[in-house]
């Protein structure tokens, strides 16, 4: 089993960005241009290594390879949007691996990218810049559009295999693993368990008790095996369940009007152990969205939009804008499921202007973009 850690330990000594590997700042497949760049290295990375594992490294510095990390991106998804925009789409995984150094709510994130049946990929249809049909391959350490006949070859596989080899996890890789987060999670109740002799999860969490039920916030999960964050969580709140050979996650979204909310299921994800060493990660989205009625939802659309030309323009707050302003996610994202169109792009346009303002509503609103990101690309 590869120790996710080592391995981009071992992909960032290894050499430089090269045609089975590279490395970004930060990812935006929010964006119509993040998301086309995006796509674009899957499938020059895919095309330039038929038969071996490619990798992107996300959370890193391109001059000096510094580990600065990026925010816990779990996007489950993230398959649909490539099989949505490539033809002959490769399998593409992305994982949230912690380093020691990293505040908690910090990773680094690595995708793994493994070509399917040796044929060509190519953009299925057009997106930003790029036209349907392009294909794409690795030049060096730039990902290049080809537009003749490619012979694809396999050049990479020996060296993979071997930076993958000398990231095996061993016992001592595990029980440091277990010690880290038992001592950096202590003021979380952490707590861990060994499934099927094998793999150890580790997880920490608030508890929080209402109407006979409980949650946890806070909530962080780990599979020390291969050093990966399975889940983290400031806000939602989340109900855990264990069998013998399963992990059971169910999370939660706290929603309403008028300091009125309600907890809905947003999604399940259950992880089943295996005897032959392997395990399985299933997700099924469960949300429905609340309705509410129009006419109190457009009032309080405006007074989003109100609030927002506010902070653009650096108006100052009220006192009743400065409660109302809390809300704003929420509003925002309540009205999206309601059918107001542009609201998400008001919430998006939002971001940058409640960074600056206060972090604990940037903290929401990057909530609000995260639940909206994954129910949509489900």
């Amino acid at each position: 089993m590869i120790n996710k850690r080592l391995l981009i330990k071992n992909l960032l000594a290894h050499n430089d960005e090269n045609s089975f590997y590279d490395k970004k700042r930060k990812l935006n497949i929010g964006e119509k241009e993040g998301k086309a760049k995006f796509l674009k290295h899957i499938c020059a990375l895919a095309n330039s290594n038929p038969k071996n594992n490619s990798y992107i490294v996300i959370g890193v510095e391109d001059e000096d390879n510094q580990i600065i990390g990026v925010d816990f991106f779990d996007d489950s998804k993230i398959q649909n949007l490539v099989n949505a925009y490539l033809a002959n789409p490769p399998l593409v995984a992305y994982e949230n691996i912690p380093f020691p150094h990293l505040s908690s709510d910090k990773v680094v994130g690595l995708v793994s990218i493994r070509a399917e049946g040796g044929k060509l990929c190519s953009l299925r249809k057009n997106i930003w810049k790029y036209y349907g049909g392009t294909v794409f391959l690795r030049d060096g350490s730039i990902s290049m559009p080809k537009v003749f006949d490619i012979e694809i070859k396999d050049t990479n596989s020996e060296i993979v295999s071997s930076i993958e080899s000398h990231a095996q996890n061993n016992i001592e890789l595990t029980l440091d693993g277990v010690f880290d987060f038992m001592n950096s999670r202590k003021d979380y109740n952490p707590s861990y368990k060994v499934f099927k002799e094998y793999f150890v999860v580790c997880w920490a969490a608030k508890e929080k008790r209402q109407n006979g039920e409980v949650y946890y916030s806070r909530v962080d999960i780990e599979l020390i095996n291969e050093q990966v964050k399975l889940f983290y969580s400031e806000l939602d709140e989340v109900s855990i369940s264990l069998t013998e050979d399963q992990f059971k996650i169910v999370e939660y979204v706290q929603l309403g009007l008028q300091d009125t909310y309600k907890y809905y299921p947003l999604e399940e994800v259950v992880i089943t152990f295996k005897d032959n060493a392997s395990y399985d990660i299933e997700s099924k989205l469960l949300f429905k969205p609340p309705q509410f009625e129009r006419k109190t939802l457009f009032h309080l659309y405006n007074s989003n939009n109100a609030l927002l030309e506010k902070l653009k323009n650096k108006i100052p707050l009220s006192k009743n804008d400065e409660k109302d302003i809390h809300n704003l996610p929420a509003t925002y994202l309540l009205c999206y499921f309601n059918n107001f169109g542009e609201a998400k792009e008001k919430l998006e346009e939002a971001k940058p202007y409640l960074k600056i303002y206060d972090y604990n509503v940037y903290s929401l609103c990057k909530e609000s973009i995260r639940i909206l990101r994954k129910i949509r690309y489900s």
